[in-house]
């Protein structure tokens, strides 16, 4: 690492160049050949997959998405004389604008539907149309379809409401990160610069961290033509490497500072900080990496390119740390420093520094009531964890965008909502929401749609695809739709329809419940286990269960099943790195619980704002739902990796000093108090970050954002700060305890070099840190 800091600070301007070169040439490169990133949740192996696979195949022009213009009026009909003339001139004008192929509307005519009372609901006040573009959403321009929004909406007015859904749509809703970007930037501004006290190395972790988050947002959309990447795996790896990024360069930036200010000369401080700071920095990444690329192991398409990216993003990261960061050093000099600090070296010369402040003090009131403190610190992660144990796992829809949205103002329309709210809590709470209670109310009387709207499970239908071979199969195939219809749960059923050679029909069935509801859920297995196997009692008919929710069912039980042996491959290599750096068995042992600790707690905090909805429509949010399927699995690979950076910078300087001491009871109290301050101002650092994707107006973003952010202000200030200290102080030097057996036979790697040899930072008088009459130096930082 010193001939790595010493080449790039003699060549500082070449590092610079080729920096920007080569973030120019990836950026340039991927401008020309564009992004393809995708959403494709499909699992061939699966029912939902095969029954999406048959479609296709049969029905070819019913594979695509289909947009809907929604509209409402509060007075008399939609089949009044004037809704009608208003809105059969809007869809005519729709259907003239460019990238629009088809709109089909329920009045008959040119552009309507034959049988359009289908279209039109039970009480007469509420109708969609069908809209269909002429390429796929991926490749759709988000102009044209701003103005399909725009002309469509454009007839709302005296008592008539007009909204749109669908995924081309929603295209025009697609959440801006720069916003989150610029928040995220100048809240680390303001930590860094009341940090340093220097504007020169206020903009050195920022500028660091940027290029390299730059270049790795470029290099995701070449990786995209490669492999399927899903399109919030760019934002989520702007997400992680901008915090992380910032932290490891302020890591090197401290430990630059606290040379320059113990009379070192800019070469020299720069070479030691990242020979010392930047080992730190490159195992912490190469953890966080190991922890992100565990997703691989799950085998699926969809989280491949999500942790090829992320991992990506981190590699470079590190790599502008140890090589872009001491070409800048070298590049501004004595400015690391603010004036203050320069002017006071200038006149007294360089002077120790000790552990002093709120730092030291609080190290010391740990060390005095550990099992307090400790006992306090558990109670509050799992108070936080509780409402883990109530995850429900599925895909959020339009129905939980913000209430503002004109695709959620449609899917409550549609769903009878009239725009007052979507489905979420009955989805989240597995209760029977006042919509499925109405609807069931109305099936009994007799009426098989609900009076408003066209009920809550028209957002999210089931489509039942058969396989069929012979004249029996398609005869049960008939009778399938009848027997359907007295199935609890069902609200509505069409069809069947056959394809040309009538080897395939389809059936769809409109549930009386939400598409994220436990009860469609139950549903779409009652129909797998039950109800089909039943139908084709003596044929060779097999019918596959398709659809939004089946598909989501699939997804969510697939990453579950798998999710036991990801987690176990996680912890199982981050320990053995730990155990290799601190040959201990009980480091990590207890880096393990802590890592799942900070998961189960920042998960309590996502669950009660994304599925319960406690405060998720304030911050703009949308309504309450289910988590992301693939939520658990990203989100514990990140904060394994982020929670094995604190672990790494809070117990190496433990460990230093115990190797120096053998006193447990010093090694922890000043291991807390020299880097407790540092660990600090990273961890703020990285939750202003995390945050303020809140505001990117992505629900899956803000999902990372609100569980990352929370999960790092746990583990620094509750379990860094507090837990990990209170109870090392309690197990004493068992916490150092290795069998000999196994510490001859593992392999031994350093996290820092061994003081003296050229890592270590000298004080005042030139005393050697390690050494007698020379103050030790802050590891990792």
């Amino acid at each position: 690492m010193t001939a790595l800091a010493r080449w790039c600070l003699r060549r500082r301007i070449v590092v610079i160049v080729l920096w920007f070169a080569a973030f120019a040439g990836v950026a340039v490169a991927a401008g020309a050949t564009g992004a393809a990133y995708s959403n494709d949740y499909a699992m061939p192996g699966t029912e939902s997959g095969q029954a999406s696979a048959l479609m296709a195949k049969a029905f070819p022009g019913r594979s695509g998405d289909v947009n809907t213009i929604v509209w409402h009026t509060e007075r008399g009909t939609v089949r009044s004389g004037a809704v009608e003339t208003t809105m059969r001139r809007t869809l005519a004008e729709v259907a003239e604008l460019p990238g629009v192929s088809e709109v089909r509307g329920p009045y008959g005519g040119p552009g309507g539907d034959a049988d359009g009372g289908r279209q039109i609901s039970a009480d007469g006040r509420t109708a969609y149309a069908s809209l269909v573009f002429d390429r796929d959403t991926d490749d759709l321009d988000v102009r044209q379809v701003r103005k399909v929004v725009d002309t469509a909406r454009a007839a709302s007015g005296d008592g008539l409401q007009v909204e749109l859904g669908g995924a081309g749509i929603a295209l025009t809703e697609a959440p801006r990160a720069q916003l989150a970007e610029l928040i995220g930037l100048g809240a680390a501004a303001v930590v860094l610069f009341l940090a340093f006290g220097s504007l020169a190395a206020t903009f050195l972790p920022i500028v660091t961290a940027v290029a390299a988050v730059g270049t790795a947002s470029a290099g995701i959309s070449l990786l995209s033509h490669t492999i399927l990447v899903a399109d919030f795996a760019p934002m989520l790896g702007m997400l992680i490497g901008l915090g992380v990024g910032i932290d490891y360069a302020l890591f090197i930036v401290t430990r630059h500072r606290h040379g320059l200010r113990a009379g070192l000369s800019v070469q020299e401080a720069a070479e030691r900080a990242v020979a010392v700071s930047g080992r730190a920095v490159v195992f912490a990444g190469a953890t966080v990496c190991i922890a992100l690329l565990g997703m691989l192991i799950l085998r699926l398409d969809f989280l491949d390119g999500v942790a090829l990216a992320a991992a990506l993003t981190v590699v470079l990261t590190v790599a502008a740390a140890v090589t872009l960061l001491p070409a800048l050093l070298g590049l501004i000099g004595m400015r690391a420093l603010g004036r203050r600090e320069r002017r006071r070296l200038a006149e007294h010369g360089p002077r120790p520094e000790r552990p002093a402040g709120i730092a030291a003090r609080w190290s010391g009131f740990v060390e005095r009531h550990p099992r307090v403190l400790g006992v306090t610190a558990a109670a509050v992660m799992l108070v936080l964890a509780l409402p883990t144990f109530g995850l429900h796992l599925g895909t959020s829809d339009q129905g939980n965008n913000p209430a503002a949205s004109t695709t959620r103002k449609a899917y409550d329309l549609l769903a009878g909502e009239r725009g007052e709210g979507g489905e979420g809590s009955e989805a989240s709470e597995g209760g029977e929401g006042s919509d499925t209670r109405k609807v069931r109310e109305v099936r009994e009387a007799g009426d098989a749609r609900p009076k408003s709207g066209f009920g809550p499970g028209f957002n999210g239908p089931l489509t039942l695809v058969g396989a069929l071979d012979g004249p029996q199969d398609r005869t049960a195939f008939d009778e399938l739709p009848q027997r359907l219809r007295a199935v609890p749960g069902v609200a509505q059923v069409s069809g069947p329809e056959y394809d040309g050679g009538r080897g395939t029909g389809v059936v769809t069935v409109v549930p009386d419940s939400s598409p994220q509801s436990r009860q469609t859920s139950d549903l779409v297995q009652r129909l797998r286990t039950d109800v089909l196997p039943a139908a084709a009692d003596g044929t060779t008919m097999r019918v596959r269960v398709g659809g939004i929710t089946a598909s989501y069912d699939d997804f969510a039980s697939v990453i579950v099943g798998k999710l036991p042996l990801f987690v176990g491959a996680v912890i199982a290599l981050g320990s053995l790195l730990l155990l290799l750096a601190f040959r201990s068995i009980g480091i990590p042992l207890k880096a393990a619980l802590m890592n799942i600790a900070a998961v189960g707690s920042s998960f309590g905090i996502v669950v009660a704002i994304f599925q319960w909805g406690w405060g998720s429509e304030l911050l703009g949010l949308g309504s309450a739902g289910p988590i992301e399927p693939f939520l658990p699995v990203i989100m514990v690979s990140v904060l394994f990796g982020l929670s094995m950076d604190y672990q790494v910078f809070l117990v190496s300087r433990m460990y230093e000093e115990w190797r120096l001491t053998r006193d447990n009871r010093r090694a922890v109290r000043v291991g807390l108090a020299e880097t407790s301050r540092v660990i600090n101002s990273a961890a703020v650092i990285m939750i202003a970050v995390f945050a303020a994707f809140i505001l990117s107006g992505d629900r899956i973003i803000a999902m990372f954002g609100i569980g990352l952010a929370a999960a790092v202000a746990l583990d620094a200030f509750v379990l860094r700060t507090l837990l990990v200290p209170a109870l090392m102080h309690m197990l004493g030097g068992a916490n150092w305890w290795l069998p000999a057996w196994l510490d001859r036979r593992l392999p031994r790697i350093s996290i820092e070099p061994v003081p003296g040899t050229g890592g270590a930072v000298p004080e005042a008088g030139g005393a050697v840190p390690g050494q007698p009459g020379g103050e030790r130096p802050l590891v990792g930082a």
